[in-house]
């Protein structure tokens, strides 16, 4: 399977609000790509460590899948009962038999190389191939001009922040300025920022 360089969100101020834009909700996890090619998964790190074995749920949820080779973006989190993300349980290390994959892109789906592809396109295709298998699911996201209502509203939930994405770009290697992270400052995620 090819090499990738995961693309990486510009730290923004204020959520962009034009109708080109999508809005994710920042979990509080650690960043991860899942790479599935026939019965061998890795879960790869930004570091480029595989810690397939740390997250065996996930690994699970990958094999599955009934499409036999792909590539996902995403982060792996602990979810409380209130479907919100618990940082601190993650990072712990003691819940990691509960540690599930939240994918938010798609890179490769089949022999096929998806990352030229439009957000929209690629989105389209990440919710066909993950049908809610446990352990993995698809972030959910807003269009639009409601970008910054949504940030608010996810800040008063305790949520980690946003991500709003152009829907008409491509997957881009290293810092983006096409993915905007606008983070919620009182999220305990904040303490482990780099």
């Amino acid at each position: 399977m090819r090499s990738f360089e995961f693309c990486l969100p510009t730290k923004g101020v204020t959520v962009p609000d034009g109708p080109d834009w999508i809005h994710e909700v920042k979990y509080g996890g650690y960043r991860l790509r899942l790479e599935r090619d026939g019965d061998r998964v890795r879960l790869i790190t930004r570091g480029g460590y595989n810690w397939a074995s740390r997250y065996p749920w996930i690994v699970e949820a990958a094999r599955k899948v009934r499409q036999k080779q792909f590539v996902l973006d995403g982060e792996a989190v602990v979810l409380g009962v209130d479907g919100i993300s618990d940082f601190n349980a993650l990072h712990s290390r003691k819940h990691d038999h509960e540690v599930q994959f939240c994918a938010f892109d798609i890179l490769v789906e089949g022999g096929d190389d998806l990352r030229l592809l439009p957000l929209s396109m690629r989105k389209a295709n990440l919710e066909l191939l993950a049908r809610r298998p446990e352990g993995v699911f698809v972030n959910p996201f807003e269009r639009g001009e409601l970008g910054p209502d949504l940030f608010r509203a996810a800040c008063n939930l305790g949520l980690e922040g946003l991500v709003s994405k152009r829907r008409d770009r491509p997957y881009q290697p290293g810092r983006s300025k096409h993915w905007v992270k606008v983070k919620n400052r009182s999220h305990p995620a904040m303490e482990w920022e780099l």
